[in-house]
């Protein structure tokens, strides 16, 4: 069968294709052993022993090793309010946060452009995702002029998405290169959780110590551009090298009564979270309806034949979703892996686990997870609850030859 044909109608249609990955991090790597004492201390909170203790216990559970991040004593030396819980800190952060968030975005940009093989200038569309910043001049346009985009690309700004606006991209990419001829889309979801979301502890708002030993800083690009349905070549010459996924169908769904699951407000003192106990069970019982609507069509019932990379959202989250779809061995894999290596990054966690996924397959010479899967998912899931189901067929190890 092939996926890239109009289902039933047997007409032919344009496609699209992920050429490229980048990924890139602060350069602040913090170990997550260590990370408890530096925060207490950072925050001048060693007095708060009961809560330093509760930190360590929650930080020691959630199967991270390390995380990046922009954050650093210096930051708060010159800012103190920061470091301090319920001071007015919002138009400090935002003073950093407007000059980083492009900055860290046009370095996965230029690593994508350049896996890509191809100039700036042929970019025809940008979609760029955050969480953390709002300003004007927006950060897409300031990312157009870092990289030298041509004053004629067409830009998209998609703020406050949470950690499920790359599947949003995603799926304004894929209608943007199937509906327009000669389309690169340049995707981008760049956060720095360490300067929006930091707080110093509190016992009246516990949320703080979850978010804190989870959170991290990240950027991601991908190119995504249109491609003759007969085959995975585009239909101009610009993209000689086969695609590494191709996105066959994207939806959103939102998930009914969880408007309180996750709830997060910028505020003077910066971004105030809140994170609902039920929020890995909520997400776990709901996965597999999305899967339902999303492979159907194609006659997929068991779902370890498909390959998957879910958003970072935490161990408890991971888990729910392996025990409810009955998944078995390392399915989960490159979620696992980037959670530990990275911790939760937001909108571009499950970027980086897709770029995880094609690399574990090309070291390994075989497709996607080495199980010969041509057929996978990539899950977002944030605020709403909203989820983002994108479908892909894997040319990976095709790309790598």
């Amino acid at each position: 069968m092939q996926w890239w044909r109009n289902m039933g109608s047997g007409e032919a249609k344009r496609v699209a294709l992920i050429q490229a990955i980048g990924t890139a991090n602060p350069p602040n790597c913090f170990l997550q052993d260590d990370y408890p004492e530096f925060y207490f201390q950072l925050t001048k909170s060693q007095h708060m022993i009961h809560l330093k203790d509760k930190f360590k216990r929650i930080c020691g559970k959630t199967r991270i090793k390390k995380r990046y991040m922009h954050l650093t004593e210096d930051i708060i030396e010159k800012n103190p309010n920061i470091g301090i819980y319920g001071a007015p800190s919002l138009d400090a952060r935002q003073d950093i946060l407007v000059r980083e968030i492009p900055n860290l975005g046009m370095e996965a940009s230029l690593k994508a452009i350049q896996e890509w093989g191809h100039p700036t200038s042929s970019i025809t569309h940008l979609i760029f995702c955050t969480s953390s910043e709002i300003g004007l001049p927006s950060a897409d346009h300031q990312l157009a002029k870092l990289i030298g985009l041509k004053p004629s690309v067409q830009k998209f700004m998609i703020y406050n998405q949470g950690c499920f606006a790359a599947g949003t991209a995603l799926r304004l990419a894929k209608d943007l290169a199937e509906n327009n001829a000669d389309a690169q889309v340049l995707v981008v979801c760049c956060e720095i959780h360490s300067l929006v979301c930091f707080h110093a502890p509190s016992e009246t708002h516990l949320d703080i110590l979850v978010g804190s030993a989870i959170f991290s800083d990240g950027a991601a690009a991908v190119i995504v551009s249109g491609g003759g349905s007969g085959s995975c070549e585009s239909d101009t010459t610009i993209n000689r090298r086969p695609p590494l996924f191709h996105i066959i169908s994207a939806i959103q769904t939102e998930i009914p009564d969880s408007d309180e699951m996750i709830v997060a407000k910028i505020r003077e003192t910066g971004m105030q979270y809140y994170l609902s106990r039920d929020l890995p069970q909520v997400v776990s019982n709901n996965i597999e309806q999305c899967l339902i609507e999303m492979f159907a069509p194609f006659g997929i019932e068991n779902w370890n034949k498909l390959f998957y990379t879910i958003h970072t959202g935490g161990p408890a989250i991971l888990r729910g979703i392996e025990e409810k779809l009955g998944l078995a061995g390392e399915k989960l894999g490159a979620s696992w892996r980037v959670l530990s290596e990275y911790g939760n990054m937001g909108s571009a966690s499950v970027l980086f686990a897709l770029d995880a996924l094609r690399r574990k397959s090309v070291d390994e010479g075989k497709p996607t997870t080495g199980e010969g899967l041509e057929l996978g998912v990539l899950l977002g899931f944030g605020p709403g609850l909203t989820v983002e189901t994108v479908g892909l067929r894997s040319f990976a190890l095709e790309a790598a030859k």
